[in-house]
């Protein structure tokens, strides 16, 4: 088989050729600007390569509900000209194939479950922090939508006690997002995260709040595998920082030894890489194919 791969990311979309091993074969990436500016990039990149299927991983929020009229669109996104973009709609136009959409996070969840650091399990999260905090949810073997899909990045936080940040999300201020993004940490400190040193206060700080929302999604979900991506998590002092606060915060009650004996294995970074959210598109395309 051959499947078309999209990761729709708010600040640049990876479009790729791959199989139904999860092999990426050939790839291309360019800057998001406005809808039809980026995806005439997408269908030229496809064109005249074969494909049976797409998947698309797409930043959000976006319509999940196959019984609705927007089904296929990003909805309340702020990213100028994408809110109520009809995505799906517009690739059905060039590639009139099977598409399976999800979410960006989803697709890196389900990516991870298939062929990564999750691979064997039928539950895990995989939180992204970079521009946005965005989380995946695989539970009993399958992607968590609901109402409509989860949106983890913006459950609210309790403050660290040193930090006077107003926070930057533009709906909730101070919520996950708004004060442990990518943009937080350099709104806070006045330097882009990767400038900092490792032993600046800005990580322990980014500990606490990653920790607090780790330690939720543990104690609601109970997943068996915790995977952290994205570009912040790039720094790599903060995965040791975040283990300990998290078992600081449990406090022994989850009594596994996943968490009490083994945290090393437990919350991990992606085991594809940066090729996370892609090998997912490529997972979405390939179940969208043989449904």
């Amino acid at each position: 088989m051959r499947i078309g791969a999209i990761e729709a990311g708010g600040t640049k979309f990876i479009c790729g050729i791959g199989n139904e091993k999860g092999e990426i074969l050939e790839r291309i990436s360019f800057p998001t600007e406005a809808p039809e500016k980026t995806l005439e990039q997408a269908v030229a990149f496809f064109r005249g390569k074969g494909i049976e299927a797409i998947g698309i991983g797409s930043f959000g929020p976006i319509d999940l509900d196959c019984s609705s009229p927007t089904y296929g669109c990003v909805t309340t996104t702020p990213k100028p000209g994408w809110a109520g973009f009809d995505f799906v709609k517009y690739m059905r136009r060039f590639y009139p194939v099977p598409i399976g959409f999800d979410t960006d996070v989803n697709a890196a969840v389900f990516g991870e479950a298939k062929w990564g650091a999750a691979k064997g399990m039928d539950s895990c999260v995989y939180y992204t922090i970079g521009t946005g905090i965005g989380v995946g949810v695989y539970a009993e073997g399958k992607l968590v939508h609901g109402l409509v899909h989860p949106e983890g990045g913006h459950v609210l936080t309790r403050r660290h006690p040193e930090d006077s940040f107003n926070g930057s999300c533009p709906y909730h201020g101070d919520c996950l997002e708004g004060m442990a993004s990518g943009p937080a940490i350099e709104k806070r400190w006045g330097i882009k995260g990767n400038e900092l040193p490792e032993d600046h206060p800005a990580w322990e700080m980014e500990a606490y709040y990653l920790a607090q929302a780790l330690s939720g999604v543990i104690l609601l979900l109970s997943p068996k595998k915790v995977i952290l991506g994205g570009g912040v998590m790039h720094q790599k002092q903060l995965i040791p920082l975040i283990r300990k606060k998290v078992s600081q915060t449990l406090n022994g009650y989850v009594a596994s030894p996943a968490i009490l004996n083994d945290m090393g294995n437990y919350i991990v970074p992606p085991g594809l890489g940066d090729n996370a959210g892609l090998c997912g598109a490529l997972a979405l395309g390939i179940e969208a194919a043989v449904k």
